[in-house]
């Protein structure tokens, strides 16, 4: 991925908040037939490295587990906050027009070695773990254990889990650093003034920039 200096985000920390906030990734690998992505939520745990482990799983039926080359790595893709930057939010347009729109936006990506996981007791474990990651803010959180025994037993036999030891962690956070503070106050507001989930996400975002 190419990043900038101003846009590089080296913060193991900060980077795996955003991979928990916006656990939905691409997994790309290389194939015999070529390059395979798969959008699957992935969590990501500590195996006691410097950049922790993904955790994920796929459909039997899904090829991607059958068709790739285990000593090319795997990378999985985190997208975090991004949106749209109009050009006329800028002071400069009005004044010499000098100005275009662009695109704001944080991604993680996470790189190594792929290695799959078949065994019912991982497989279970993984179920858990994710289940309870996304169930913990219901009122009434699902558990695995709330479905049969023997459902659950079936369905495990659908599906192939897998592990990707993390060896490259990459953050960036493109989110207006190479803009003067008055531009930058200016996407606030134009952000802001939007009002949307998605614009007062990237608003923050410009605005935890502007004090690092």
């Amino acid at each position: 991925m190419y990043i900038p200096r101003a846009n590089e985000e080296r913060r193991v920390p900060v980077m795996h908040a955003l991979m928990v906030a916006h656990p939905l990734a691409a997994l790309v690998t290389m194939g015999e037939s070529g390059l395979i992505a798969s959008h699957i939520p992935m969590v990501i745990e500590s195996d006691g490295s410097e950049l922790g482990v993904l955790k994920g799983h796929v459909s039997r039926a899904n090829t991607q587990w059958k068709d790739f080359i285990p000593s090319v790595d795997a990378l999985a893709i985190f997208a975090g906050p991004h949106h749209y930057i109009s050009a006329s939010w800028y002071p400069g347009k009005h004044e010499d027009g000098e100005e275009v729109p662009t695109w704001n936006y944080a991604v993680v990506h996470a790189s190594g070695t792929l290695q799959l996981r078949e065994e019912p007791e991982w497989l279970m474990a993984h179920l858990e773990s994710l289940t309870e990651e996304h169930e913990a803010k219901s009122a009434v959180p699902w558990k695995v254990s709330d479905a049969p025994e023997a459902f659950i037993a079936t369905l495990l036999k659908g599906i192939i889990g897998f592990e990707l030891p993390i060896r490259k962690l990459e953050g960036k956070w493109k989110v207006s650093q190479n803009r003067s503070e008055r531009d930058r106050n200016a996407v606030v507001g134009g952000l802001d003034s939007l009002n949307t989930p998605e614009s007062l996400a990237m608003s923050r975002l410009v605005e935890q920039a502007k004090v690092i």
